[in-house]
């Protein structure tokens, strides 16, 4: 059965996930990047393939290391892709968001897709049905938006991220928590409304970290899945990856 590991490095996390075949076996949090970190992995796993997406500086040895012991690919817009950049710059296309519209593509093809991300930042990445990624847009992220409200003020604190809120706050958290997460999903229901009226009938889907802060909050029907990034990944290992 054949291992492939797929590496995402974000902005806040760096994460793995281990694919049997076609199926996460397991997802792994990093806790950094260094060759003994990932020679531990390696060891642990005997993977066959490995694939990274990285938009950070991670450490400049892995990409040798992994493909010493791996049949391995680095995702840059030079991939091997499912579907067209018909874009001015597509070097400037995030690895990540490459990753989310392998997945739209691969799950609903010949559909207009808009995928979210929930993560340091709010990524909107639509690709038509013609599958073309056509780009989206980029707003602050949920953790983002609370630390900014407690680094830019003098006396507001830094609040937890809770999907538990009111809409009226009653104290200093709960208004900053209803501001912030109804704000965010009021922007997330505004986007996709006004996406709806240009493109007619299409999927919304949903990934991050931060899906369990705002699924519940949003009014379109959505498609949520934590995972998408990794099994985008994972697709294009197998085309890149043979």
């Amino acid at each position: 059965m054949s291992t492939t590991l797929c590496f995402d490095f974000g902005n806040t996390r760096k994460k793995l996930a281990v694919f049997k075949e076609n199926t996460i076996s397991d997802i792994v949090n990093l806790s950094d990047d260094t060759t003994s970190t990932i020679a531990s992995i390696i060891k642990k796993y005997n993977p066959d393939k490995s694939i990274l997406s990285s938009v950070v500086d991670h450490h400049p040895d892995i990409e040798q290391q992994l493909s010493k012991a791996t049949r391995f690919h680095k995702l840059d817009f030079a991939t091997k892709l499912p579907f067209t950049t018909p874009v001015s710059k597509p070097e400037t296309i995030g690895a990540d968001r490459l990753a989310l519209a392998a997945a739209a593509v691969h799950f609903y093809p010949e559909k207009n897709n808009l995928v979210i991300s929930l993560g340091t930042c709010i990524t909107y990445n639509f690709i038509n049905k013609y599958h073309e990624f056509v780009g989206g847009s980029i707003s602050p992220g949920l953790e983002m938006r609370l630390k900014s409200l407690h680094d830019y003020t003098a006396k507001l604190p830094l609040v937890k991220a809770d999907s538990n809120l009111p809409l009226i706050g009653y104290d200093t958290k709960t208004n900053i928590l209803s501001g912030v997460i109804l704000g965010m999903a009021k922007e997330i229901d505004g986007i996709t409304a006004a996406y709806e009226e240009k493109f007619g009938n299409f999927n919304v889907l949903l990934t991050g970290g931060d899906i369990v802060y705002l699924a519940s909050h949003l009014k379109k029907k959505i498609f949520a899945d934590p995972d998408l990034i990794f099994k985008g990944l994972y697709g294009i290992s197998e085309v890149n990856n043979p």
